[in-house]
């Protein structure tokens, strides 16, 4: 059904498109038979294939990658689809409106995206007065991506990260801390190593005053040099981070060929598989397998999937390829890698 949706959708502008199928799943997910007919079509034929990671138990080595629902309007309608983690955002403290439009831009030809954002997000009060009112599907692990304002110092990004951290941590399964986007400027600065050494520091014991101890993990950039990943990971694992999720969209432009290609943004789908398999092999390799890894970037299938899992990712996470493959993408993973 999708493959004849997806012509009537790319003729709409992408964000529009995009928005417009939150409402419709978020419309179908507010009554019992609209849910019920959702998990009967996706999540009910999607075999258990459960994973233990970070204290967590996950239904399956599928998630939902931060910045597809960046609200945290759709999580139960999300769910219903057979995910077994979501992750929503990035948020900040301050709501933001984000980049100017148009900026998201498909590239067909190259099974891609490209997208200029800037953290768009009603602000951490209101994302904690949505979750607090029971917006967090059960069965489903929920994680939320944090990030510095557009207008906030690097010298002060902890203020916010601690803040956000304080706000929402009791209200989610994890958190993921977002220093690697490339549309806020100045944020990859945050992953070198005074920088990211003092704002997981102010996190660690922000987290310390909690009573559960919630895991922290870090998203990295596609883009780093070696030495700076090295320098990253020894940050990571210096300051008791639990995991990595690798990683961002890339400002790198391989051989692309959809007319898109040259606007601004991070490049997102399958180009940058390669890149991503390489930084999760990477990563595998200089901890020697004692660091959690999300991996990201370019899965859009089970072979995808099962080359991210068989270099050392304990879970993978979509979100472009959903958009060339519809719903059904993460019951043909699971199926696929089962």
């Amino acid at each position: 059904m999708y493959a004849r949706l997806r012509p009537w959708l790319f003729r709409l502008d992408a964000e529009r498109a995009h928005a417009g199928t939150l409402r419709l799943l978020q419309a179908a997910a507010a009554i019992g038979a609209g849910r019920a007919a959702l998990r009967r079509a996706f999540a009910d034929k999607i075999p258990e294939r459960p994973v233990e990671l970070l204290g967590l138990r996950f239904r399956n080595p599928v998630g939902l990658a931060s910045g597809y629902d960046k609200d945290a309007r759709c999580l139960t309608g999300l769910a219903c689809l057979g995910f077994g983690h979501i992750e929503f955002g990035t948020v900040t403290v301050e709501p933001q409106a984000g980049n100017p439009r148009p900026r998201l831009f498909r590239l067909p030809e190259d099974q891609a995206l490209i997208n200029r954002m800037g953290f768009p997000n009603p602000g951490l009060a209101r994302m904690r007065e949505r979750l607090s009112q029971g917006r967090t599907p059960p069965g489903v692990v929920v994680g939320v991506s944090i990030g510095k304002g557009k207008e906030t110092p690097l010298d002060e990004a902890e203020r916010d990260y601690v803040q956000l951290w304080r706000g929402l941590a009791s209200l989610v399964d994890y958190v993921a801390v977002n220093v690697s986007s490339p549309n806020t400027l100045g944020l990859r600065d945050l992953q070198a190593r005074a920088y990211l050494e003092r704002l997981l520091t102010a996190l660690g014991a922000a987290r310390a005053e909690g009573k559960r101890r919630v895991p922290l993990l870090v998203k990295l950039a596609p883009d780093l040099e070696p030495r700076e990943l090295q320098e990253a990971l020894e940050v990571i694992r210096g300051t008791g981070t639990d995991g990595v999720i690798a990683v961002n969209t890339t400002l790198a432009r391989p051989a692309l060929r959809s007319p898109e290609a040259g606007e601004a943004g991070g490049l997102s789908g399958r180009p940058l598989f390669g890149k991503a398999l390489s930084v999760v092999e990477m990563i595998v390799r200089r901890t020697q397998g004692g660091l959690p890894v999300i991996a990201v970037g370019g899965i859009d299938g089970p072979e995808a999937a099962g080359r991210m899992l068989a270099a050392g990712a304990s879970l993978v996470q979509v979100y472009t390829g959903l958009v060339y493959h519809g719903p059904g993408l993460v019951r043909d993973i699971v199926r696929g890698l089962a």
